[in-house]
């Protein structure tokens, strides 16, 4: 039995060493490390994103099912993303090959410039919503008008944000929006400095447990698929090693279903949140019985939602240079052939 190799990286680490590159000089030297002399493979590092939105990624992994095919000529990086905002800075600088968003952000990035792509769909989940406090006055949408919400600007919760605004009768104007990051959102929430806060799951599962809060507003068509994209250089350029990702996550998703309370255990033990929540987001909000193709279903959802992108005024070029994301944003190829 050949030695599994993997090397876990703490996100704050490659932030720092970020902050020390010139952009475009060192980053994504990892991924572009040559295969030794007598490998099969066409690289000699593979870097990939975990996150507890994404349980799949866990799964994968926890397992070794990379480390499983590529043995030891490749040394597979692991990398955890906070939130989908996260996982696109790790994409867009090449410090990893495959990171994991939500559809909509995934869109945004897209549209701001970073080549990246969807190869598979890891879920279809219900993972965001409006969460208030216990004591909370506001009690529906139109409530939130004057308020100070938290959320994280290019994830699915801020998207959902601007629908629920928008579902409410209000906009962005009649807001204010603090943007942090997803933990960081449920702790200004608790602590009284946000008067409400688009969540997302697993940390708005716990806050409903230990804190009390409330899903003030829930909407499962407003949430977008769970993406796991590449960049196009590494799709391109390494194939062989985007198609063992693939069909990692194809091998997890049929082990996840098959042993649901076993997932929740590794998404508990990785959040460190209590089983009964993890276990409530794997059953009640995570629908990973969907098909990992990305295709007609994912491309509809993102065109419902890129006018309210468009209309936030965060993308240049407005509608038009959504409308070409869109269009150019699915490689399904590595799904169609994992799924055969």
């Amino acid at each position: 039995m050949s030695t599994i190799t993997r090397r876990i990286v703490p996100t704050t680490a490659v932030v720092g060493m970020m902050a020390l590159m010139t952009v475009g000089c060192v980053a994504g030297e990892g991924s572009e490390a040559a295969a030794p002399a007598d490998s099969e493979w066409s690289a000699g590092t593979l870097s990939v994103d975990w996150a507890t939105y994404n349980p799949l990624s866990l799964v994968v992994r926890d397992q070794g099912l990379i480390e499983n095919v590529v043995g030891d000529d490749v040394e597979v990086e692991w990398l955890q993303s906070a939130g989908s905002n996260k996982a696109n800075e790790l994409l867009r600088s090449e410090s990893v090959d495959v990171g994991s968003t939500a559809g909509s952000a995934a869109l945004f990035a897209r549209a701001n410039g970073s080549p990246i792509k969807v190869i598979d769909i890891y879920s279809q989940p219900e993972w965001s919503a409006i969460v208030v406090g216990p004591d909370s006055d506001i009690e529906e949408l139109a409530d939130l008008k004057g308020k100070k919400i938290a959320a994280t600007k290019g994830t699915d919760p801020y998207f959902f944000l601007l629908q629920a605004l928008e579902e409410g009768g209000l906009t962005l104007d009649d807001v204010e929006v603090l943007n942090v990051q997803h933990a960081d959102g449920r702790s200004l929430l608790d602590g009284g400095s946000a008067d409400a806060w688009a969540g997302l799951d697993p940390i708005m599962g716990a806050a409903e447990v230990e804190s009390g809060d409330e899903l003030v507003y829930r909407n499962v068509d407003f949430n977008t698929y769970g993406f796991l994209n590449a960049t196009e250089d590494f799709i391109e350029n390494h194939p062989d090693l985007a198609q063992v990702v693939v069909d990692a996550y194809e091998e997890a998703r049929e082990w996840a279903i098959a042993n649901p309370d076993e997932t929740a255990q590794l998404l508990a033990d990785a959040a460190s949140i209590d089983l009964e929540v993890a276990e409530t987001v794997i059953a009640e909000r995570s629908n990973l019985d969907v098909s990992g193709v990305p295709g007609d279903a994912q491309v509809a959802v993102l065109e419902t939602i890129s006018p309210i992108i468009a209309e936030s005024g965060d993308v240049k070029g407005g509608q038009e240079t959504l409308d070409e994301a869109i269009a150019t944003i699915v490689d399904d190829q590595f799904a169609v052939k994992a799924t055969e």
